[in-house]
């Protein structure tokens, strides 16, 4: 009787990885190194960290250990194993050699200059060729199965968030209040926050990545929410203001403006766009109103596997926005002393302009509670 057929990579796997060898022939090399372990997940489904994945023209290699034997028999039985006991890039060394590897492509922004110079030490003979971001650039672009994930943390986090605003009262801490969104996005589904969540009260607004700390909900609270849902491991990310009761005169000046900007740059996201000239859009608005110092990150980032991954919308890239592509447009207004506003949505680019992928109301309106 034949011995069980191993079952293969998923269709969408295969896709990937045929896309990735076409990059890595172009580059001149006959293999490709990933010691990144979002883009190892990415072309072959294994979720262990600590390891490798080694792509060559016909076979992909998983690098691993005994820890995730486990996870290495259940998500890539048809991948080649290598066990280590010892060290790993021993074992990388060692799957090079057997497979008989002469040009071996590496990614420069995941390999440190310690593993490069150990691999070109114990590899005599192999080339060592610093390759082009092959999978970061091939993640940009999200297929209908990440989209659909994406969507899904996006709907977790914001039921979270209507169940936290809730529950919100005089005298909670900030602490207190990012506690009950983690768990509240947790017992909808998530695996886990997407980051930790930002909530900050009053004058700690004007920190953008600000951390939860013992300041309390007061009559007048200004308070902003920055956070995400991850599920099947991939990310949402939004930010809201909440308003306790009443908005101070100065918060409520800088919402219109932030709003503003965040509409009119939303507007302007279409293919073939550069991701600077959207940046330029809100920036304008925002700067016409007096507060142009005081926006002080790029309009916005990348969506997906990673909170922050490519592209960049902001004044540094004249990359142009394409379809498939998911980026979050978050301008902020941010005031030492005073507060700060920031509101987000994560926006999908379409094949004739684009559509936000999140629904919760921003409306200075209703921001009151």
């Amino acid at each position: 009787m034949a011995g069980k057929k191993k079952r293969g990579p998923s269709p969408e796997i295969k896709v990937r990885l045929t896309r990735c060898r076409r990059q890595i022939k172009s580059c001149g090399a006959s293999a490709l190194l990933l010691y990144n372990h979002v883009d190892c997940f990415y072309l072959t489904g294994f979720t262990g960290d600590e390891s490798a994945v080694l792509v060559t023209a016909k076979d992909v290699h998983i690098i691993s250990d005994g820890r995730f034997e486990g996870e290495v028999a259940k998500e890539v039985p048809w991948a080649t194993t290598w066990m280590r006991r010892g060290m790993l890039n021993d074992e990388i060394v060692k799957a090079c050699k057997s497979l008989k590897i002469k040009n071996l492509a590496i990614q420069p922004g995941h390999c440190s200059v310690g593993d490069h110079a150990e691999l070109k030490g114990k590899l005599k003979g192999v080339r060592l060729i610093p390759a082009p971001p092959i999978v970061a650039s091939m993640r940009i672009i999200k297929s209908a199965s990440e989209l659909a994930a994406l969507r899904k943390a996006i709907k977790i986090a914001e039921d979270a968030f209507r169940a936290t605003r809730q529950t919100i009262r005089i005298g909670q801490t900030e602490t207190e209040m990012a506690a009950r969104l983690e768990y509240e996005m947790k017992r909808r589904g998530a695996s886990a926050p997407a980051f930790s969540t930002i909530c900050a009260e009053g004058a700690n607004g004007a920190i953008p990545h600000a951390v939860p700390g013992t300041r309390k909900v007061r009559k007048g609270s200004s308070i902003l929410f920055d956070w995400g849902a991850r599920v099947g491991r991939y990310n949402s990310d939004l930010t809201r203001m909440v308003f306790f009761g009443s908005i101070p005169q100065k918060i409520e000046e800088i919402y219109g403006v932030v709003l503003k900007a965040q509409i009119a740059a939303t507007k302007a996201i279409r293919p073939g766009v550069r991701m600077c000239d959207v940046d330029a859009v809100a920036r304008k608005i925002v700067g016409d109103a007096g507060f142009g110092e005081r926006f002080t990150h790029g309009l916005g980032h990348g969506l997906g596997l990673e909170v922050h991954e490519g592209p960049s919308l902001s004044w540094r890239s004249k990359e142009k926005l394409a379809p498939g592509m998911v980026v979050t447009v978050e301008p902020g207004i941010y005031l030492p002393r005073i507060g700060g506003v920031r509101i987000e949505d994560d926006v999908l680019v379409t094949k004739t302009g684009h559509r936000v992928l999140t629904s919760f109301n921003k409306t200075l309106r209703s921001a009151v509670i």
